[in-house]
């Protein structure tokens, strides 16, 4: 015995029409209607296409945007810029290092941690390599002087120097700067 789809009901096989309540028996299970498919005109794909095109256009700029760092202007000046920012910053935290110890400069940089670490890095990602060269040590055992240069790796731009005067000098010569070059 089968029984029917719709009421449940116990009725016999050949049966095409459930006695009880009526429901054809000759359609397979689950076939439906089917609508006719759509047909696609030209107009809606462009229009499917540019609108695919305008969010992957702007998710592309977008990426661009964030990712990419600003690169305006000359970049010699930038890496110049930066280094006379390093030099400034690492002169200030070398005279507080002196203020705390009695007028007496560090014998190397590390010993002003980050203060100095991080605009010695900032210079060195443009091209400037920071050097601290501290003078001999006196009679009791302290620096009282320093120089400290910017030194570039490209030929053509200007090599910085300062002391604990804080006098920035500059030269454009393929040398270390030194005292006697004109101020910057």
């Amino acid at each position: 015995m089968y029984t029917c789809r719709e009421c449940e009901r116990p009725i016999n096989q050949a049966t095409e029409i459930c006695p009880y309540c009526g429901a054809d028996l000759t359609e397979p299970i689950g076939l439906e209607a089917e609508e006719p498919a759509k047909k696609r005109t030209v107009s809606s794909i462009l229009m499917r296409w540019a609108v695919l095109l305008a969010i992957l256009s702007a998710a592309l700029w977008g990426f661009l945007w964030f990712v990419l760092p600003e690169q305006s202007g000359d970049p010699a000046m930038r890496a110049e810029a930066r280094a006379v920012e390093a030099l400034r910053e690492v002169r200030a935290a070398l005279s507080t290092y002196a203020e705390a110890q009695g007028g007496a400069y560090p014998v190397s940089l590390e010993a002003l941690g980050d203060r100095a670490r991080g605009p010695a890095q900032k210079a060195l990602s443009e091209g400037y390599k920071v050097e601290y060269t501290p003078a001999p040590t006196g009679s009791d055992g302290r620096v009282r002087n320093y120089i400290l240069l910017a030194r570039p790796g490209n030929y053509g731009y200007r090599n910085f120097y300062t002391d604990e005067s804080g006098v920035l000098r500059a030269t454009r010569e393929n040398r270390a700067a030194t005292a006697q070059d004109p101020a910057f």
